[in-house]
């Protein structure tokens, strides 16, 4: 008898298995209106199941699992399921060049022509620049299908005699490009300077010590009837049972697998040292430059962001056939976010930004609907030169002298009808409140700085390009 798809794949695949006292940290509204991201995510049919992990205060708050981890035969997905994480790997191979730099084995600033001299300008390049993506070693893979070739077994060793022996695509430390090939090179580099496998070093000075069980090696472990089965979609076509990457394809780029619970273990881990001294994990989460001074965004296997709000961020995207993965932290909020899918399309991506958003709702404001009326207000008085001096403090009132009126005019009318206005934060400074706007307009999006007397007065009005 078969079990409807439909009927399972929108409802909640279990209850959450983790305590009471670690749930609680998130309230019950909080774990309702998750849940129903989620569920609502997966009605979009990129992937049949979502596993997540949250983080709250530095402790796993929330674990769940929704959905399908196998369609025909129907299979619900559990919390306990091991997911294949992709590209989330690469923060684990950092790690563990970052152990060996702590060990005295090699520095970040060692030319890769130590280890392996017989890739490309070896003498030219560093450690530092392959885990940071700027050595200009070609990607060996770039698709984001399965291609025929990739579905049979390889060998780390060719995989470095076909990609790491090509003609650089740029100078080294010029360009930021993604390359799967760098961390195979950082792979090995791994194992030469441990002796040990990347498997065994991975497990035993890390995945181990956090207690992280589920954790394999996809490359050198079976995926078994029990784990989720990949999938993916032709066009807007349905599901469909994906392949999988020969032996060794992913290895260092990509090639773990564990539940959301134990990628956020390892993300606990990072945001308090637990493993890395204090020094290695600012060097991995500090965004690396080009020769030309220019920023990257990118650390060492991670991305290291600011987002609009201001809050530091650090994250990556995982993608290998049929699976995807998505995760996320907050290191000065001590949050982080897991999602793992079996399937693809941006369901990972999608549902991450809408618990971002949640979690990090600004706390009701009785005093903003007011406060954004008022900039609407004046922002549009401005721009036909008339602004309504009655809103302003004194200082501002004086700020408003008749050439920055008709410098704001001449500036801000050209831009036509405001579309919309929405607060991106607001704080307290000096006995005023700061609230910082984004206004779209007709002709473009800018920003606007004010600040509020504890009366409702503007007392600052100032304009941004976005």
């Amino acid at each position: 008898m078969k079990i409807s798809v439909n009927a399972i794949r929108y409802t909640l695949a279990l209850v959450a298995t983790l305590p009471l006292a670690a749930s609680a940290q998130l309230a019950p509204d909080t774990l309702r209106a998750i849940d129903a991201i989620v569920t609502k995510a997966l009605q979009d049919n990129a992937a049949p199941s979502a596993s997540i992990a949250i983080v709250k205060d530095g402790k796993l708050a929330y674990a769940q699992a929704y959905g399908l981890a196998s369609i025909d035969p129907a299979r619900k997905a559990t919390p306990q399921m091991r997911y294949k994480i992709g590209s989330n790997t690469k923060q684990f191979v950092a790690a563990a060049m970052l152990l060996l730099v702590e060990d005295g084995k090699l520095s970040l600033d060692d030319k890769i022509a130590r280890f392996l001299p017989d890739l490309t300008r070896a003498n030219d390049i560093t450690v530092r620049q392959v885990l940071a993506h700027t050595a200009g070693y070609q990607d060996y893979y770039p698709l984001d299908y399965l291609a025929p070739f990739m579905a049979k077994p390889t060998t780390v060793d060719a995989i470095l005699a076909n990609w790491g022996k090509q003609p650089l695509s740029f100078e080294p430390g010029s360009k930021w490009e993604y390359s799967n090939t760098g961390y195979a090179i950082a792979g090995r580099i791994v194992e030469k300077v441990s002796g040990k496998s990347l498997d065994a070093f991975i497990r035993s000075r890390i995945t181990d010590r956090l207690d992280m069980r589920s954790v394999v090696d996809t490359s050198a472990t079976a995926w078994s009837a029990d784990d989720p089965q990949g999938y993916e979609a032709a066009a807007l076509g349905p599901l469909r049972p994906a392949g999988a990457e020969g032996q060794y394809w992913v290895w260092a780029a990509g090639n773990l697998a564990m539940t959301a619970s134990d990628l956020a273990r390892w993300d606990i881990a990072l945001m308090h040292d637990t493993i890395l001294k204090a020094k290695s994990r600012k060097t991995m989460a500090t965004e690396n430059l080009l020769s030309s001074g220019t920023g990257t965004n990118y650390g060492l296997g991670l991305f290291v962001r600011t987002t609009p709000e201001g809050r530091l961020r650090w994250d990556h995207g995982g993608e290998v056939t049929g699976f995807r993965s998505q995760n996320t932290l907050f290191p000065n909020d001590d949050t982080a976010i897991v999602v793992l899918t079996n399937g693809g399309g941006s369901t990972s991506d999608q549902v991450t930004g809408e618990i971002e958003a949640l979690l990090f709702a600004p706390a009701a404001d009785p005093a903003a609907p007011v406060a954004l009326n008022k900039t609407r207000t004046l922002f549009v008085q401005l721009q036909a030169g008339t602004p309504d001096r009655s809103m302003m403090s004194e200082g501002l009132n004086a700020y408003f002298s008749a050439q920055v009126i008709e410098d704001f005019a001449t500036s801000l009318k050209p831009l036509g009808e405001v579309q919309s206005i929405v607060e991106l934060r607001a704080n307290s400074r000096g006995g005023l409140t700061a609230r910082l706007f984004r206004v779209k307009t007709a002709g473009r999006t800018i920003r606007v700085s004010t600040y509020f007397t504890p009366d409702g007065k503007l007392d600052q009005f100032i304009v941004y390009p976005r």
